[in-house]
């Protein structure tokens, strides 16, 4: 079976730069990490080819110090990695990044794709999906556990917030995972040998053959207006009264704001 795990590199960081031009993250010269979620999206990836063998190749999106990212993922258990890089991919908000990745999937051997549940930096939970459209093939969010793989055909449980729902679908097919579905393992020191050797697969928008007004920032149908940090604010007022004391400050506060 040959799994497709996607990653983005993200932050690690709370102080996030914005490019004040283009309203887009700055992510040269910050620290970077694995989005987190992400970790889990590779552990099941590796455990479902201990489960049926295969062959697992991640892909990222992202400047060449993702590169980084990519090489950690071999260290956890993974076969082969992909960096789509290209200035013309600058920009790109969820539409243009799903239909980037779906391009450079296009050209691969795949029987299942496998995204994180959304990415920290952005909490769109937008790019699995929007692969599996571009694509046109079946996709299930919010995936808790994967319970078979037979004749073709995927078993999955869906997370729900009053349980979970149980939802079958042929191959090839994306999952996006949340972290309940397992516990991601750390490299082990055999994989950061083999990942320090393994060979880095690039591509870019000419080898994905994509015109540079369908990606990055010329391609992204949403635009970001305006961003900015919240400011802080400091004061407030407290009381410690019994119940019925407080309750008829609350009521006079709350008239005096309606006026």
């Amino acid at each position: 079976m040959n799994i497709i795990v996607c990653i983005k590199q993200v932050p690690d960081t709370t102080e996030i730069k914005i490019d004040p031009v283009t309203n887009t993250l700055v992510r040269e010269g910050v620290e970077s990490i694995i989005n987190p979620f992400d970790l889990y999206a590779i552990e099941e990836a590796i455990r479902l080819k201990e489960l049926h063998g295969g062959k697992i190749t991640a892909i990222s999106m992202g400047p060449p110090q993702v590169e980084t990212a990519l090489r950690d993922s071999v260290a956890m258990g993974v076969d082969e990695i992909i960096l789509l890089t290209d200035r013309k991919f600058a920009g790109a908000d969820t539409w243009a990044t799903s239909l980037t990745l779906a391009s450079a999937i296009r050209k691969l051997d795949y029987d299942l794709i496998l995204f994180g549940q959304q990415a920290v930096d952005g909490d769109t939970a937008q790019v699995g999906p929007g692969v599996a459209a571009h694509l046109d093939i079946p996709q299930v969010g919010f995936v808790k556990k994967v319970e078979s793989i037979e004749d073709n055909r995927i078993t999955v449980q869906r997370l729900m917030e009053d349980g979970y729902d149980r939802i079958e679908m042929p191959m090839p097919s994306v999952l996006t995972v949340v972290k309940e579905i397992n516990i991601p393992r750390l490299p082990s020191l055999r994989g950061k040998r083999k990942a320090k050797k393994a060979e880095l697969k690039i591509m870019t928008a000419a080898d994905l053959g994509l015109d540079e007004n369908e990606i990055g920032l010329n391609g992204s149908p949403t635009q970001v207006v305006s961003i900015f940090s919240p400011k802080m604010k400091k004061g407030g007022e407290k009381y410690e009264l019994p119940a019925e004391e407080l309750a008829e400050i609350l009521h006079k506060k709350l008239k005096e704001l309606r006026q």
